[in-house]
């Protein structure tokens, strides 16, 4: 492959070496809910909106913000130039392909709970396009952030997940499964050639072999830094994240289908103790929800879940479950402290009478558990990450029947939801969102754990502030020698 004749070594100024928990389960930027995928694609691929470090919606390859025609219309215009890595055009048939193909119930995203309000695109004309909702969308434009544009002829190809090709400000150079993949300097990017030359991206599941790598020089970025190495490493950079650590409990399970189980569960955790001896303070108790501090539709009427271990204990016993197995499935290395997060809270459930299986799963694996309604384990730890910046995406992706991770058959809160995405009312939305996360609040559908902080390493030659949608972007990272 390309990438085997790169001559280039670490602390040269045009490569730079990122260190990621996890290798990607694919490169199709549309087929998987996958953020080691994303730390590649985000380079390779682009959408119709972007955001800007700060969090601000901005153009992408939109030529400017959208135009809402009517309650399920919105026209966008596009950029008139661009092309893919492979020379197809970027035009209005290329959205409408990238829109109809991710949303195709065929095609099986596990992006859809992103997607949840839209029901097709046209054509109007070589630049321009309109995306049609199944009903009033107020924020269709922070879903198009989302949605990466793909090439319609190459995107039938086989080779399409393997050897992705975008608009992007890199291109793809090759991928040694296990090892590394790199990306290579688009000199033809329409926003302009990015400074380095090379991005290398290896797979190091175990944070303290990310440390070793990025102190000896190997490496000059890394993910996920353990809070307790923030004074060792040359640089530690940190900002609040848009994560929240969450375990999604299966309604409909035998064990966890009771509700005084699920409520036992919530309140049989210390989430202060975890955020401070576990995090080290780089992380704050989520508020019985998973809706972000910074996204609309926030209650601020809701408070941690209490910690009440002699309760918890008193739950399981009146509710005969004492002595049941449940399981809980997690991941070891793709998040920040996802197995000390896990040990932690088996421990806690344990202390309650239950006995706890807990399974960890080879990333692939993982995901398809975790997005598989009719296999769904009691329980699975994960991290949402809401860069919609609005209530609906973690409520559609962890609460709404048959969408996303969620593991209820509550079907009257689907229809809320529903409700809330099309309300176009500010007040009444905001109303809906708090009645929907009060809801399931008081049902224990899910355990909120905690608000984290997105924390990582920093080579001494590199200049560089992350942004608060955790995107890495190398366009915006330079070196400084």
């Amino acid at each position: 492959m390309a990438a085997a004749l790169c001559l280039s070594f670490p602390g040269l100024a045009q490569d730079i070496w990122i260190g990621l928990s996890a290798e990607p389960s694919t490169l199709d930027p549309q087929a998987r809910d996958d953020g080691s995928e994303r730390a590649v694609s985000d380079n390779v691929y682009e959408a119709l909106m972007a955001r800007n470090a700060q969090g601000e919606l901005i153009p992408g390859l939109a030529a400017a913000e959208p135009v809402q025609v009517d309650e399920t219309t919105w026209e966008f215009k596009l950029r008139e130039g661009i092309s893919f890595h492979n020379g197809e055009p970027f035009n209005a048939d290329a959205v409408v392909y990238s829109v109809n193909r991710v949303i195709a119930p065929e095609f099986n995203s596990e992006q859809l709970s992103y997607y949840a309000s839209i029901n097709g695109a046209e054509a109007v004309d070589e630049y321009t396009v309109r995306i049609t909702t199944s009903g009033a969308d107020p924020i269709l434009p922070s879903r198009m952030y989302w949605m990466k544009m793909v090439p319609p002829a190459y995107g039938e190809d086989p080779q399409f997940a393997a050897a992705p090709v975008g608009t992007g400000p890199y291109k793809f150079s090759g991928w040694m499964r296990g090892s590394e993949i790199i990306l290579e300097a688009n000199a033809d990017y329409w926003d302009g050639e990015p400074e380095i030359d090379l991005v290398h991206y290896r797979f190091i599941a175990e944070p303290g072999a990310r440390l070793a790598g990025l102190m000896s020089g190997e490496l000059d970025v890394i993910t996920n830094l353990l809070p307790e190495f923030v004074d060792v490493v040359p640089n530690a950079v940190t900002v609040e994240g848009l994560e929240t650590s969450v375990i999604v409990l299966s309604t409909e399970n035998p064990v966890t289908g009771i509700p005084e189980v699920r409520q036992a569960l919530n309140i049989a955790i210390d989430r202060n103790s975890l955020a401070e001896n576990v995090f080290g303070g780089y992380a704050q108790p989520a508020r019985g929800q998973l809706v972000n501090p910074a996204a609309f539709g926030f209650n601020e009427a809701l408070e941690a879940y209490p910690y009440d271990p002699e309760g918890a204990r008193a739950l399981i016993e009146s509710s005969g479950a004492a002595g049941q197995t449940i399981t809980l499935l997690g991941q070891a290395g793709r998040w920040l402290k996802d197995r000390e997060q896990l040990e932690a809270v088996a421990a806690y459930w344990q202390a309650t009478g239950l006995n706890v299986n807990v399974e960890i799963d080879e990333w692939g694996a993982y995901l398809t558990r975790l997005f598989d309604p009719a296999n769904r384990p009691d329980a699975v730890l994960a991290v949402n990450s809401d860069e919609v910046l609005d209530a609906d995406r973690p409520l559609s992706w962890a609460y709404q029947m048959g969408e996303g991770a969620s593991s209820n058959a509550d079907a009257e809160l689907a229809e809320w939801i529903s409700q809330a995405r099309m309300e176009t009312d500010v007040e009444t939305r905001a109303q809906l969102y708090g009645e929907i996360t009060q809801h399931v609040y008081d049902g224990n559908y899910a355990v909120p754990l905690l608000n984290m902080q997105d924390i990582y390493g920093v080579s001494g030659r590199m200049e560089w502030q992350p942004r608060v949608d955790a995107k890495l972007i190398v366009k915006e990272m330079s070196v400084n020698e």
